[in-house]
């Protein structure tokens, strides 16, 4: 009973879904308020649905996981990703969908360690003295000499 005034109370924008009744609604299949709470959510909750419709099964929430990939936060993208390859639908567009998209995913990481990877190593940089400076500086050690 909890478990629905939260849906009816994240319906009508007053609230987020927490994780128990997520997991609740995965419990008892009810797939429509998950894939609600994927389209609605804010960024935690879209992650959290997008995990647990892995767990229910059902090869009629894929276009609401194709949606889910091209989410802006990269966490709910992976787990919709992660989602799509665990449903194992045999959608041929579905499967190289998530190949492509799996090969995105590591090439953003190989990019982010190699960023790491070279973030403490020294560059030697070269430094050119200007005639201006140059001529800035024996002006004011001159100006220091005591005058005769």
């Amino acid at each position: 009973m909890l478990h629905n005034i939260s849906y009816l109370l994240f319906k009508l924008n007053i609230l987020q879904p927490s994780e128990n009744s997520i997991n609740y609604w995965t419990d008892t299949k009810e797939v429509q308020k998950i894939e609600y709470a994927l389209k609605h959510g804010n960024y935690k909750t879209r992650k959290l649905a997008a995990e647990a419709l892995a767990y229910t099964g059902q090869c009629s929430s894929v276009p609401v996981l194709l949606h889910a990939i091209n989410d802006k936060v990269q966490n709910v993208s992976i787990a919709a990703l992660n989602t799509l390859e665990a449903l194992g639908c045999g959608d041929d567009l579905v499967i190289s969908i998530t190949r492509k998209r799996f090969n995105w995913v590591k090439e953003a990481r190989d990019r982010a360690a190699k960023q790491e990877a070279n973030k403490d190593k020294k560059y030697t940089i070269y430094r050119w003295e200007r005639a201006s400076k140059k001529s800035f500086e024996r002006i004011k050690e001159q100006l220091k000499r005591p005058i005769r």
